[in-house]
């Protein structure tokens, strides 16, 4: 199964209710479709082509919330593994011939079409946002406390600082840590966000802070950032719309796939103190029910709801359920599942039913 934004399989609920769906059910949906996703993250985690961690960033996200949804450790050693399969493909940026950097951090290139057989910082911000929700999954519970959990965390946490983060500031924030569209920094923002919480270095936090601080407020490099592209919907409203363009106010507006990446950063940014508020949540809930939700098996392709989309909401906007059991409900009727799906309505269904994170 590949879980991407180009092709995303379709499954619905065998029933319609009224009443929450438990993460028993999610667990149960999640796990018949764990092996296979399995398979093909293993073989992806041991790419030396970064491309591929592109889409393995799906499945880190998927078994950390199942993790984070049951605390279940087996599910969250799968996306260590996935994580260790990376970093062991990783090779000094000076040995890759066809690197356009040649210096001594680690990474990969990508031999695929449109990359110039190049280092890309989109395919490893992708995937690394959702390693560094990942470390903080482990910092923030009881498995911190545990040894080799511990020193599995530093080595992780060490590569993040210097070989992720540290690396692509280095060669250049405003190309490429700035990014020119609000989904590509939006990555960069959530790895800089948990990297504040997650490093015993004060330099490193001041600057982690600032690039988050940055991409939220005042861009260096726009006239805009992700507060500033912000605004009320003319179709509603009580729901936020945003342009994907830098200083952008026409529609139709960010598409919603890539609306996720936003999204899915400022969901977790509010939930761990970022300065993203609760009315800000439910704007973007309002922006889900009234205008991203479609009927009748149609999907919207913009977020003021015009275009015929794929429907695909895992990567973000499914994460707003943890706000609103009504929100909940709806999406539990959405038509557009996969396994990724299934672990973020877990971790919903367990702040719902226990009042909060």
């Amino acid at each position: 199964m590949t879980l991407s934004a180009d092709s995303v399989p379709i499954r619905l609920l065998s029933q319609r209710s009224s009443a929450l769906v438990p993460v028993s059910r999610w667990r149960q949906l999640f796990d018949r479709d764990a092996a296979h996703l399995d398979e093909d993250s293993v073989v992806r985690s041991r790419s030396r082509d970064s491309r591929d961690f592109y889409t393995l960033a799906y499945a880190i996200d998927a078994f950390t919330a199942m993790y984070e949804a049951t605390g279940l450790t087996e599910y969250l050693d799968r996306a260590l593994a996935y994580v260790d399969g990376m970093i062991s493909s990783a090779r000094p940026s000076v040995s890759l011939p066809s690197s356009s950097f040649h210096d001594g951090y680690l990474g990969w290139v990508s031999q695929q079409q449109g990359t110039d057989h190049d280092e890309v910082p989109l395919y490893e911000s992708y995937a690394w946002r959702y390693v560094s929700r990942m470390l903080r999954g482990i910092r923030e519970g009881p498995l911190h406390a545990d040894p080799d959990y511990r020193a599995h965390y530093e080595q992780l946490l060490r590569f993040t600082e210097i070989n992720i983060f540290e690396k692509w500031y280095t060669r250049g924030a405003n190309n490429f840590i700035y990014r020119n569209r609000t989904h590509m920094a939006s990555h960069w923002a959530y790895i800089a966000h948990e990297l504040v919480i997650l490093t015993s270095d004060e330099q490193r936090r001041a600057r982690y802070r600032t690039v988050a601080e940055n991409i939220d407020h005042h861009l260096p490099n726009y006239d805009s950032s992700l507060r500033g592209q912000l605004r009320a919907s003319e179709n509603d409203p009580d729901a936020y719309w945003w342009s994907d363009v830098w200083g952008e106010i026409i529609g139709p507006g960010q598409d919603i796939a890539h609306g996720n990446g936003v999204v899915s950063y400022i969901v977790e940014a509010h939930d761990s103190g970022g300065g993203w508020t609760d009315t800000d949540m439910a704007r973007f809930c309002q922006t889900l029910t009234t205008l991203v939700i479609g009927s009748n098996g149609e999907y919207p392709e913009y977020v003021d709801g015009s275009g015929s989309g794929n429907g695909w909401l895992a990567d973000g906007f499914v994460k707003l359920g943890r706000y609103d059991e009504r929100v909940q409900l709806k999406l539990q009727d959405y038509g557009v599942q996969n396994a990724q799906f299934y672990s973020a309505m877990a971790v919903n269904a367990r702040i719902l039913t226990r009042g909060g994170k």
